[in-house]
């Protein structure tokens, strides 16, 4: 009789047994079917192309701070504000044909004019006279932008003096494109017409690019891969029969 009570206790010790190991299993080969439905997406999430290898938002790789919130019109009267200034200076130069020293003379002999008054009329009605702000430009942020200039004008010799050596012809290329395009916008327009379009292309397309990024993206992806094609074509027949400098 013992022996009969015993081999149903082994056998449910066995079945429960058996039990976890096909429960480990499945749970195994379930979370196996999660990864597998997991990974492509992340794949492809990887694989997504963006802009000039972007990898930060938009925000974040004009450097953040208020002169992001600016461009990216954040604030949409800050924003429209300058660039209703813009426009304005642009008419004022352009259109109505003005001179950066005549208007900086009348605007600075409307100020006195209006300040002078205000504050002798003041003495007369006995009220105190108004309180003008002391303006002084700040040594750190005089300091800091011609730093800045400076090395970006360093940057652009040592580009120039690469492509002097003859090192990088794609480099040389680019350069002389941009360069070329630059001298025929400049004969289309003088130099301020050409400023306020440079202020207005930057003022408005990083937005536009920041609403429309997944679309302006997958376009210039198609573009960079036909402009790849194209440049192998050229590398191929016309590039590969330059002879290249040899290091003595």
């Amino acid at each position: 009789m013992a022996e009969h009570k015993e081999e149903p206790v082994a056998e449910s010790m066995m079945d429960k047994i058996s039990d976890k190991f096909h429960g480990g299993d499945s749970s195994s080969s379930s979370s196996d079917s999660d990864d597998d439905k997991k990974g492509p997406a992340a794949g492809v999430k990887a694989k997504i192309y963006r802009l000039f290898g972007r990898e930060k938002p938009v925000h974040a790789v004009l450097g953040g701070g208020k002169p992001a919130d600016l461009v990216l019109w954040r604030n949409k009267k800050v924003s429209g504000g300058v660039l209703a200034g813009a426009t304005a200076i642009w008419l004022l130069f352009e259109v109505m044909e003005y001179h950066l020293l005549t208007l900086v003379g009348h605007c600075l002999i409307l100020s006195l004019a209006t300040l002078f008054l205000y504050s002798n009329v003041c003495i007369f009605i006995h009220k105190s006279p108004p309180n003008i702000p002391e303006v002084k430009i700040p040594e750190d942020m005089t300091v800091n932008i011609a730093l800045s200039l400076r090395h970006e004008i360093n940057r652009g010799f040592f580009t120039l003096r690469e492509i002097g050596h003859g090192r990088d012809l794609k480099k040389f290329l680019i350069v002389t494109g941009g360069l070329w395009l630059l001298s025929v916008l400049g004969s289309c327009c003088n130099f301020l017409t050409l400023s306020y379009i440079v202020f207005v292309v930057l003022y408005t397309v990083p937005v536009l690019y920041e609403k429309y990024d997944d679309k302006v993206d997958a376009f210039g992806e198609k573009a960079m891969i036909e402009l790849k094609k194209y440049y192998a074509i050229f590398e191929e027949k016309v590039l590969s029969k330059i002879p290249k400098n040899k290091k003595h």
